[in-house]
């Protein structure tokens, strides 16, 4: 049985959950912010890695960048590509796993925005992936990572939420914390036109020194975290975790 981020009928049914307009609007603001933490000019050779439907790559590619986007999930991938064709930018989809991604010294920074990392069951992919970003780095290129964590999530830990979505569709969410916060178990359920889609999935949860100690064994020569991507400490105050990595 395929894994849960391997079901590309996940991906497409919760499209307008993950992928609303409001996130797409922020999208800007959040790559400027990456920007401005990898300090890279225009030109320089992006890869955002889980790209998505290529919120942030398409962002970068305004911003002068020259972007490849990598992701599993076709019909993602065709959006991204759509919207690049319809703006006249020359952004670069791949298709392929993250665990298997890898181009030696073609990158001068590397970006994951919006939890991306930590889906594989074992933390071993999680070690590959770094490495490949790694391998795939210039030297003294960076990578940039953000996403929640075991600090963030211990402050504002709700068990069960819901939300209405701009069409009228209602997304429901449950969640529970398993073996002593490795992993946090999610169940979705969407509700849109009558129709009903459910989905579980599970991710691994990081703390900060926990990531910190994994970049750092994939070969960064250092790693700072941040607690927001204008560069906010990462301390009680942090909304998420940001890493920068250099290698």
């Amino acid at each position: 049985m395929p894994a849960w981020y391997e079901d590309d009928a996940f991906w497409t049914a919760f499209y307008p959950a993950m992928f609303h307009e409001g996130r797409w609007d922020a999208a800007e603001d959040e790559a400027q912010a990456a920007v401005a933490l990898l300090d890279i000019e225009g030109g320089a050779e992006v890869v955002d890695f889980c790209c998505g439907p290529g919120r942030h790559a398409l962002a970068l590619a305004r911003m002068g960048f020259s972007v490849t986007g990598v992701d599993r999930t076709a019909p993602y991938l065709e959006i991204g590509r759509q919207r690049a064709k319809a703006e006249g930018l020359g952004v670069t989809f791949v298709q392929e796993d993250v665990r298997g991604f890898r181009r030696e010294g073609a990158f001068d920074a590397a970006v994951s925005l919006y939890t991306s990392f930590g889906y594989f069951e074992d933390p071993a992919d999680d070690m590959s992936v770094l490495e490949n970003l790694y391998a795939s780095l210039r030297p003294g290129g960076k990578l940039l990572m953000d996403m929640s964590s075991k600090e963030v999530l211990a402050r504002v830990f709700q068990p069960r939420s819901w939300s209405e979505l701009a069409d009228g569709s209602l997304f429901l969410e449950e969640r529970v914390l398993e073996n002593g916060w490795e992993r946090i178990q999610n169940r979705w359920i969407l509700i849109r036109d009558g129709e009903r889609y459910e989905k579980r999935l599970s991710l691994r949860i990081y703390s900060g020194v926990e990531l910190q100690t994994l970049m750092l064994a994939a070969g960064f020569v250092s790693v700072d975290l941040l607690g927001t991507l204008d560069g906010g400490p990462y301390d009680h105050t942090a909304r998420r975790l940001v890493v920068v990595g250099t290698r």
